[in-house]
């Protein structure tokens, strides 16, 4: 079974940067869509931002309004991995980040439509 595997996680101050990563071993997520989504304490699951398929690459990546202008998302083709640039941070983006596959971004990132949850990386923002 696929699992995708996240890291990068830490502790940053307000407006520093942090990048996550998000892997996978003997899985291609080049030919596959690629979510990042985050959990805060008391609040749902929520779509961060989504990168297209090399098949789709025409598409540009999905980000969420909350973190359009900060946030970048990008593939390493060799590296078969997908980061997550986060500039600016706030302290309203601390949560579990979490990686995740689907067949497509589709509208706003439906959590349905997305497997293979790696175990989450930690993000606080704080002073």
């Amino acid at each position: 079974q696929v699992q995708l595997v996240e890291s990068g996680g830490g502790l940053v101050q307000p407006g520093g940067p942090l990048r996550l990563s998000c892997t996978a071993s003997d899985f291609r997520l080049d030919l596959h869509a690629v979510g990042w989504f985050r959990q805060a304490p008391g609040k749902e699951r929520e779509g961060v931002s989504c990168v297209s398929s090399s098949d789709h690459s025409d598409i540009s990546p999905y980000y969420a309004d909350s973190v359009k202008g900060r946030f970048t998302i990008s593939r390493d083709y060799v590296k078969n991995t997908v980061y997550l640039q986060m500039n600016r941070l706030k302290p309203e983006d601390t949560a579990v980040y979490y990686c995740a596959f689907a067949w497509g971004c589709g509208y706003e990132m439906p959590l349905a439509d997305f497997g293979s949850w790696g175990q989450g990386t930690q993000v606080t923002v704080s002073s």
